[in-house]
């Protein structure tokens, strides 16, 4: 069960990765050149919104499930010493639920905006921060290995 929810969990983050950049980039290009907000960037916003969301499910079930969990009761307190056991227990799941939550407040305050230009820099600020943060940890070695 272990290894699906985990290959689940990788191939869903290439979606997430591509429709987060494709709505970033959108926003920002949009803001930057004065456009016009369409009912196609609310879409993409909110399809941003729901995978992000779907993916982070995907990875609470893997982290409970996960054979790295037993490393909390094996290592205790050094587990912060051990920079892999770190990066797959702490830091990887704390800054992505950080990265979603994100997506979720510039999803709900775009909402709430008046005017084109600021629905899209509302978007374009919270989900580039969110793409950045999702980027800084994704264990790449064995992501892309």
């Amino acid at each position: 069960m272990y290894e699906a929810i985990q290959v689940l969990h990788s191939y869903w983050a290439y979606l997430v990765l591509l429709v987060l950049i494709i709505a970033t980039v959108n926003a920002i290009i949009k803001t930057v050149g004065d456009k016009e907000y369409a009912a196609n960037d609310f879409r993409k916003s909110l399809f941003t919104l729901i995978v992000s969301h779907i993916q982070l499910l995907i990875g609470l079930v893997l982290y409970f499930v996960s054979p790295r969990l037993e490393l909390w009761s094996e290592l205790g307190g050094q587990v912060m010493s051990n920079s892999i056991a770190r990066l797959y227990l702490v830091e990887h799941p704390l800054v992505n639920i950080i990265a979603v939550a994100l997506i979720t407040i510039g999803y709900s305050k775009h909402k709430k905006k008046l005017t084109s230009n600021a629905k899209l820099k509302t978007i374009a600020i919270f989900y580039t921060i969110a793409l950045v943060l999702f980027l800084s940890r994704i264990p790449w070695s064995t992501w892309l290995g």
